[in-house]
């Protein structure tokens, strides 16, 4: 039986809320647990949230107002760092997701997606942390190829061999455990060498590894 996954929708389109809800209200492991029509209004629930049913995942549109999704992304990852957002927007533009994935996005969805590419995301995100799509992965290196926006992190010399292996099995999207398993070592040092690895390479999530073994060509496009 695969986990229940509670989500929040973050849309200023109050028809496209009640048309998502009633998607996920026939996927038996997602769960709305709340709705919001701008960030504001989402960040007011965070604060004030009393339910001890745990939020995994936000997914979120970028053009609302008093709030843009922008300035959602970044209040969320200051406050509610373990909270992952996936971007559900028409604008599916390289600087955009490029842009989005720095500031910790897990996922960029367009709106014109199906149901299917919808639902694994969400159970991508929740399971390993990421969501790329062969198109993401091509803009994001359009983005870090585009002058002034290229992503600094220190260089790849800083990792040894064994914490490049664990950069590669996070960038397949394999679980701490999964890994462990694979490298015959303990849960507990995959999580040691996971801290490790982000502390050396400046990033501050899953999302910042992938962003740096992309840029590093240690998880290359196919």
């Amino acid at each position: 039986m695969k986990d229940i996954i509670n989500v929040a929708l973050v849309d200023d389109e109050a028809l496209f809320i009640e048309g998502i809800s009633l998607i996920f209200s026939n996927v038996d492991n997602i769960n709305v647990i709340t709705t919001a029509n701008n960030g504001l209004e989402f960040l007011e629930y965070l604060d004030k949230k009393e339910s001890s049913t745990p939020l995994d995942i936000a997914i979120i549109d970028i053009q609302m107002k008093p709030m843009d999704g922008f300035e959602l992304v970044e209040s969320i990852k200051d406050k509610y760092q373990d909270l992952k957002v996936i971007v559900l927007s028409s604008h599916y533009k390289s600087n955009i997701v490029g842009h989005m994935i720095k500031l910790g996005v897990s996922a960029f969805i367009p709106k014109n997606a199906n149901k299917q590419l919808l639902v694994t995301s969400i159970e991508s995100v929740h399971q390993s942390g990421i969501y790329f799509t062969e198109s993401d992965k091509e803009m994001l290196i359009q983005y870090m190829n585009s002058g002034s926006k290229k992503i600094s992190l220190s260089p790849i010399e800083e990792l040894s061999g064994r914490e490049i292996e664990v950069v590669k099995l996070i960038c397949q999207e394999n679980t701490n455990q999964e890994i462990a398993e694979k490298l015959f070592l303990s849960k507990r040092t995959i999580e040691n060498h996971r801290q490790r690895i982000l502390d050396k390479v400046g990033a501050k999530n899953t999302v910042g590894l992938v962003v740096y073994a992309i840029a590093n060509q240690i998880h290359p496009l196919p």
